[in-house]
């Protein structure tokens, strides 16, 4: 507060959508479904999540990266760091543990309700993330998502009894994309855990069970630590930008792109100039939404 960021109190269940000066939606905390069944659900999901990172035994130098000091898996579809296709991330000795998450109902539902989210409050670019997962599965049938009822490609999954992040963005996710974050845990929420939206100068409170959604590739994020006694997770899904562009390249790499079709090249690489106007199209804002409401 002292670096005048401004505190936004939420009960982690009204949705509340932050929007930019042109009155596109361009955040939104979303919170989580009113239905008496879903409380116990995200006990549940945390439950197993704690337990399944507890019995993991992860080293220390797992635990020390660019995020945070705590142990996390990404599990599923990447491109990019000279792969020449899109490839299911290798998690070695912790496969076991990723499919035991990715099989796990409440994860599960939790999973489709973010993607069913994302639907509601950006249906545009929700459709663009469909579009490219129909085009990435019709030249590679097959292609594996983590959560069938999720346009998102991965997920990362955040273990200890405090999981905080350091100031980051996610530059590999796509530039305009949405990431969806689901916190988990037992905590107070008005003494830590709060999302710190750098580049807005806004702290957020950011209660379990609760979901935001949020361009985490763009925007500067990070955590405030929980209160000794208390426990926080964190779920998360987004999709690599390195996907996007793999297909928008004919399905190749840039390297490849230039060497097999150098006017196709030059096409593609002169439309990179106005990349940041088209994906701030893709977000809607409240004008349109309140009239696909209405039509419906």
């Amino acid at each position: 507060m002292g670096l005048g960021f401004q505190l936004i109190p939420w009960n982690g269940l009204d949705p509340q959508p932050l929007i930019d000066s042109e009155g596109r939606i361009f955040l939104v905390l979303v919170g989580q479904p009113r239905d008496a069944g879903y409380p116990a659900c995200v006990n549940r999901a945390y439950d197993f999540i704690k337990e399944q990172g507890a019995a993991s035994h992860f080293p220390a130098e797992f635990c020390k990266h660019r995020r945070g000091l705590f142990a996390a898996i990404n599990v599923g579809l990447t491109f990019g760091k000279g792969q020449k296709l899109p490839t299911w991330i290798d998690n070695k000795t912790y496969t076991s543990l990723a499919e035991r998450l990715l099989n796990h109902k409440d994860i599960t539902r939790m999973a489709h309700f973010a993607s069913a989210a994302f639907r509601v409050w950006a249906p545009r670019l929700h459709r663009y993330y469909i579009d490219y997962n129909t085009r990435l599965n019709l030249r590679h049938p097959g292609l594996r998502r983590p959560f069938a009822k999720s346009v998102f490609s991965c997920a990362a999954f955040n273990f200890g009894g405090n999981v905080w992040t350091f100031k980051h963005r996610d530059v590999c996710n796509l530039p305009f994309g949405l990431c969806a974050v689901q916190s988990l845990g037992n905590f107070d929420p008005h003494l830590g855990g709060h999302l710190v939206l750098w580049d807005l100068k806004l702290v957020v409170e950011f209660p379990a069970g609760a979901l935001i959604l949020l361009p985490s590739a763009t925007v500067a994020h990070s955590n405030i630590p929980v209160q000794d006694g208390d426990e926080r997770v964190s779920f998360t899904q987004f999709t690599a930008g390195g996907l996007f562009r793999y297909a928008d390249y004919g399905f190749r790499t840039e390297a490849e792109l230039a060497a097999e079709d150098p006017a196709e090249y030059e096409r593609v690489m002169g439309r990179r100039e106005g990349r940041w106007r088209e994906g701030l199209d893709l977000f809607s804002t409240v004008a349109e939404l309140a009239a696909l409401s209405q039509n419906e």
